[in-house]
């Protein structure tokens, strides 16, 4: 019996330093977001003619991927202390479409990252399926 509120004390102990670490990790990408967001005003606003409308959608989608961490943070703590696969997912094919906006000079490459999206969609429609037959 004592071992099990030993475990138990261990296992809350375990949960705050992870609850505290998510928070610090969302109080990064805060900064980090807030940062972007001046870089896109600058690309956006300041830049001249001439540059590179990657340099635009790259830092859109970036943005993106703060907002998608910051969602799976506050999700974290909205569903219960776990993380929903799906959510992953979606990072994962922000991650990749980013990664093809920024590195699109070999088709071969192009097309792989393009199966990887399908994969994941294919997966994600299989989260839901599943979700929605349970309720």
């Amino acid at each position: 019996m004592h071992i099990g509120k030993v475990g138990l004390r261990i296992a809350f102990a375990g949960q705050m330093i992870l609850n505290v670490g998510l928070i610090v990790l969302a109080l990064i990408l805060i900064t980090f977001l807030g940062k972007e967001t001046v870089s896109l005003g600058k690309v956006l606003f300041l830049a001249p003619e001439d540059s590179s409308s990657y340099l635009l959608v790259e830092g859109i989608v970036t943005y993106f991927l703060y907002f998608e961490f910051i969602a799976l943070i506050v999700k974290y703590f909205q569903s219960g202390y776990h993380f929903p696969l799906r959510y992953f997912v979606y990072i994962g094919i922000t991650a990749i479409i980013r990664l093809i906006i920024v590195d699109h000079d070999s088709p071969a490459d192009t097309l792989y990252y393009s199966v990887a999206i399908l994969i994941l969609i294919v997966g994600l429609l299989l989260l839901n399926s599943s979700r929605l037959q349970r309720e």
